[in-house]
């Protein structure tokens, strides 16, 4: 690529990059393989080295592409490959695919039925993406075109109109123009606060100090979330377009973009974005033609959860220990080295480029009343379709979950759904209608937070989820202020003497004072949540405590210590599997009381320690091992008549 001296420099390189690289213009044949971290755990990387030697071998390297892209969310079907100009899309391949890939459908347009998406109700096969349920139902305008972009080649970005905001923004907009067309927006950040995004450049570009910097934050740490970073590895450049708009907006000439180090891809991949947009001249020095300069600095951060926090992170930028500090005043007028400081998450920086470039009508036309545009999520948990999701405003969760998610794993029921990470909260499945925005999510005790949406089936011990999560949080807290320092400590002790079977009856007062504490007397935001856990699993699973507390009993059969084990002796069958895995020696021969000369097995509950080891190495046809919740319950009664679905629904009821 040259370097792009002007405006008309990057729209002649992007035409003359179309009719070779657009995927739905070009006709020489394009192989996708998304080579987004999910994919590359699921063995993507294998499937990448066949179909180059399979290319090689039949000397057809130079006449079909092979590109590696980004993650188009269906983690669960991984790996993705994506054969064009057709579009046909298949799911979960193996290297071993791909010489039948090469033959059958890219040299003689033959499809493979089994490597298609088949719906599980149905049977019927996808063909393209749009025709799959978990694609049909979402509105993707920030992900769409990751399997097309190959996120280490900017060309691809360019070709799909990449760079076209930004010399739209420098070439016709004046700083306040392209701030005013923010605010009309309504755009609120992803990152979590939901803060109008035009209001906080505007306070930034009215600030008194140079320099100023704009940051983008990719320190996503919350259990279960990676949207940021599929973006960050996926499609690089439209965040980096982004911040160059940003930059521009409020008089700033230096950026960082923050990427956590968990994270090798994304910064991998965010460093070769910077390194190619400085050599094409959409970086540095007189950018485009128009006289603005403006770079940017990669910078990898060490992994502490706190440090997602603005105040936090800029004192890890600063070489210090990343932590937060009072905010006097705010970032946007002092912030890293005590400079005006921009700062908004990756999802946040990449719909600026949408919105330069379709109007701020266009994008407040998408979502709720108060909640514009879409929102990524990543659907994780007890789901049968796992993966990054993309919904406009105002989705419901229950639609989020069956319409795209394909509802509850065994058809078991849905429980609920914890959104905001660890420090958001538990939403019950009567709340699932919810249109899903940022007020909504709020008044139910949860929060948007970055995005995740952890589904809970009635497996899910709301208790031991609260304890996890309060865990989660003691060992991420920096420590700094007492509320949340020893707030978490004695909820976290609490919480563990609850599902020890130890609690007592004025836990739950205890839990609410010292959440009331954390929420109002914590330095940061890390700890006027943290409580969010706790406070919601109480208002909506109360019971659940009052089961463990009172009768000491896990409903959901969860927590160890209050599940007694036992051994039914008129289906064992003495194949002393149990025995053997035993760590107690607990369990031992026995004649059977049924019937004269049979041998059967049974557990001293006086040595048993409840680890559960001989229920899973039970023979799953005999299953004679059966769970019962509750310390001092009594072994089932034997009946011929239940079978082994009913036993485990029998002992939850005891």
């Amino acid at each position: 690529m040259p370097k792009l001296a002007s405006f008309r420099d990057l729209e002649e390189m992007r035409e003359k990059l179309r009719s070779r690289r657009d995927p739905s213009e070009s006709e020489m044949p394009l192989i996708t393989v998304c080579a987004g971290t999910g994919c590359l755990a699921l063995g993507a990387r294998k499937v990448i080295d066949a179909f180059r030697e399979e290319l090689d071998e039949r000397g057809l390297a130079t006449k079909i592409t092979l590109k590696e892209t980004g993650c188009p969310g269906f983690c669960e079907k991984g790996p993705i490959v994506v054969i064009y100009p057709e579009g046909i899309h298949y799911v979960k391949v193996n290297p071993t695919d791909v010489p039948e890939i090469l033959e059958e459908t890219v040299l003689n347009n033959r499809l493979i039925d089994r490597l298609l998406y088949s719906d599980p109700a149905t049977g019927a096969r996808a063909v393209h993406e749009e025709e799959i349920p978990f694609y049909k139902h979402q509105t993707r305008i920030l992900i769409n075109n990751n399997i097309k972009i190959d996120p280490k080649n900017i060309a691809d970005y360019i070709v799909q109109g990449g760079y076209s905001a930004l010399a739209l923004a420098l070439s016709r907009m004046t700083p306040q123009e392209v701030i005013d067309e923010v605010k009309r927006s309504d755009l609120r950040g992803r990152g979590g606060g939901g803060f109008p995004t035009g209001l906080k450049w505007e306070a930034a570009k009215r600030a008194l100090g140079t320099p100023k910097y704009v940051i983008v934050n990719c320190d996503e740490g919350d259990p279960g979330a990676f949207m940021d970073r599929a973006l960050m590895e996926g499609n690089p450049h439209s965040v980096l377009e982004g911040l160059v708009i940003g930059a521009y907006a409020v008089g700033s000439e230096k950026g960082f973009i923050y990427v956590r180090a968990e994270y090798p891809l994304a910064v991998q991949n965010a460093k070769i974005a910077i390194e190619q947009a400085r050599e094409c001249g959409l970086l540095g020095e007189d950018i485009l033609g128009s006289g603005f300069d403006f770079d940017v600095e990669l910078h990898r951060g060490a992994g502490a959860f706190v440090s997602g926090e603005s105040t936090a992170l800029m004192n890890a930028l600063e070489g210090k220990v990343g932590e937060p500090k009072p905010k006097y005043v705010h970032t946007s007028e002092r912030g890293l080295w005590n400079r005006p400081s921009l700062l908004n998450n990756v999802e946040t920086w990449a719909n600026i480029p949408l919105i330069i470039n379709r109007g701020a009508h266009w994008f407040s036309s998408i979502g709720t009343e108060r909640s514009k545009g879409t929102k990524i999520f990543s659907l994780v948990g007890k789901v049968n379709n796992t993966g990054l999701v993309e919904v406009p405003m105002g989705m419901t969760l229950r639609e989020i979950i069956y319409d795209i998610g394909g509802g509850i794993p065994g058809g078991k029921k849905v429980k609920g759904v914890q959104t905001g990470g660890p420090s958001g909260g538990i939403i019950p499945e009567e709340h699932l209608d919810t249109p899903v925005d940022f007020d909504r999510l709020t008044s139910l005790g949860s929060m948007m937070g970055s995005g995740s949406i952890i589904v809970l089936d009635e497996d899910t011990c709301a208790v031991d989820l609260a304890r996890y999560f309060v865990d989660f949080l003691c060992d991420e807290s920096c420590g700094k202020c007492v509320p949340c320092r020893e707030g978490l400590r004695q909820m976290r002790d609490i919480l563990s003497e609850i599902v020890a079977g130890r609690g007592e009856a004025e836990d739950l007062k205890t839990l609410k004072e010292v959440a009331g504490v954390m929420k109002s007397a914590s330095l940061c935001a890390l700890g006027r949540t943290a409580a969010n856990p706790v406070l919601s699993t109480i208002r909506h699973f109360e019971e659940e405590y009052v089961a463990h507390i009172q009768d000491q009993r896990c409903p959901a059969l969860v927590c160890e210590q209050l599940i007694s084990y036992f051994i039914r002796p008129d289906i064992c069958i003495a194949c002393g599997l149990c025995r053997e895995n035993c760590p107690q020696g607990a369990i031992s021969e026995e004649e059977s009381a049924e019937e004269t000369g049979k041998v059967v097995m049974a557990i001293d509950q006086s040595k048993c320690s409840r680890c559960g080891i001989c229920f899973h190495v039970c023979p799953s046809k005999v299953k004679a091992v059966v769970r019962i919740s509750g310390k001092s319950s009594a072994p089932p009664v034997p009946s011929a008549s239940i079978s082994s679905g009913d036993k485990e629904k029998d002992s939850k009821t005891r």
